[in-house]
């Protein structure tokens, strides 16, 4: 049934090194052209930044710092004055940065962190795009609408860049985390209080983090901004007499809802299944293998849908009378997203391929998804 189912400390007085249990992380290297600079470690918390350790860089600029590891991925940055080098720490990788003060923000090289990498990139994106935006303000031959409209579409072109080559493409990463809180000058990129499609990338990676991380602080957090950005939509809609968006789709639980009509017409509501454990199947029943999954979902629900069990099945084909010939004789819900492989669900929940499936627990969260799981059938009765 499984098989349909599918990271050398030299003491000198110019290096400080911090221990705080057996399990750290390392973040070495050298920044030279900066003796006598002080080199912050900081932590960039959700709410404020806090000096980890310093070192006062000798003429070599080596530099070593050690410090617990986190359970989940956290954010810190390497600063000399107001030159800043962001880095993501996962687990209790070391990290190797080489620069040379005062080009360290967007000249270095940076090791031992693919996210680390991806951050890199994302900020010299950043970079670049903040230096266009000058230009269109600085042009002399362009008007101000003119030029307000030549930076939006900058920024739009921005935004479709980094969601479908970063935050889509892996949205448990930390770098697509740390995209979604890049600004322009003051302004957020990505504002899931303005835009709606941005509410869509927070709730993609939000769903990742409480997949991968479950009741880590941050995933939390995006939950929240997303919610609030959908109650702030909510708002700009009424008054624009435009059919109201539930802001129930992200639950406070972590719980990305989704309704959509069965095969007998009704609406129904993934999130209506609190109390129960639900396996959510993303789906198209057009596929050569569909008949040999259909039967091994049948196996589980008839053996565990009387002790808890619930499958709610998303279909994506598009041929919609198909489907419902196919789901007629099926006895768990069935619903079908018009939209096929361009659902929005399929961005939230980050579906690379299907078939592709979820687990859920009777209170609403989301615990686990295929690649996660060896043994569905364990899986689903450690939650009932």
């Amino acid at each position: 049934m499984n098989t349909i189912f599918k990271a050398a400390a030299i003491a000198l007085a110019a290096v400080s090194i911090v221990s705080c249990n057996d399990r750290k992380f390392h973040v070495e290297g050298n920044i030279t052209e900066a003796e006598d600079s002080l080199l912050y470690l900081e932590n960039v918390g959700v709410d404020k930044i806090v000096v980890m350790d310093s070192a006062k860089l000798g003429k070599d600029g080596n530099f070593n710092f050690a410090c617990a590891a986190n359970d989940a991925p956290e954010f810190y940055r390497l600063r000399i004055a107001d030159q800043i080098i962001n880095i993501s720490i996962d687990s209790t990788e070391t990290v190797t940065v080489k620069a040379a003060y005062p080009t360290m923000a967007n000249n270095y090289e940076i090791s031992g962190s693919d996210d680390c990498q991806r951050i890199k990139e994302l900020t010299l994106k950043q970079i670049e795009l903040h230096q266009k935006a000058q230009a269109i303000q600085a042009n002399p031959s362009l008007g101000i609408d003119e030029a307000n409209d030549s930076i939006l579409h900058l920024i739009d072109l921005y935004k479709q860049d980094v969601a479908n080559n970063y935050i889509y493409k892996n949205p448990a990463a930390s770098s697509s985390y740390f995209a979604l809180f890049q600004t322009l000058g003051n302004m957020l990129i990505f504002n899931p209080r303005h835009f709606r499609d941005d509410m869509k990338a927070f709730a993609a990676v939000a769903t990742s983090w409480d997949t991968y991380y479950p009741g880590a602080v941050r995933g939390e957090n995006l939950h929240n901004i997303a919610l609030e950005g959908m109650k702030t939509q909510r708002i700009v809609d009424a008054n624009n007499n435009v059919p109201e968006i539930d802001i129930n789709k992200v639950s406070t639980t972590g719980l990305i809802d989704i309704q959509l009509p069965d095969n007998k017409g009704q609406m129904r509501s993934l999130t209506e299944l609190k109390g129960k454990v639900v396996l959510l199947d993303f789906h198209v029943f057009a596929m050569e293998d569909s008949p040999k999954r259909i039967l091994l979902l049948r196996e589980l629900y008839n053996k565990y849908h009387s002790q808890g069990l619930e499958i709610y099945q998303v279909s994506l084909d598009p041929n919609e009378h198909f489907w419902k010939q196919q789901t007629a004789a099926l006895p768990w819900i069935s619903v079908r997203d018009e939209n096929g492989i361009q659902s929005s669900f399929v961005s939230v929940y980050n579906v690379q391929a299907v078939p592709e499936f979820f687990l859920i627990d009777r209170d609403n969260n989301l615990k686990s998804r295929s690649q996660q799981i060896t043994d569905i059938e364990q899986a689903i009765k450690a939650l009932l």
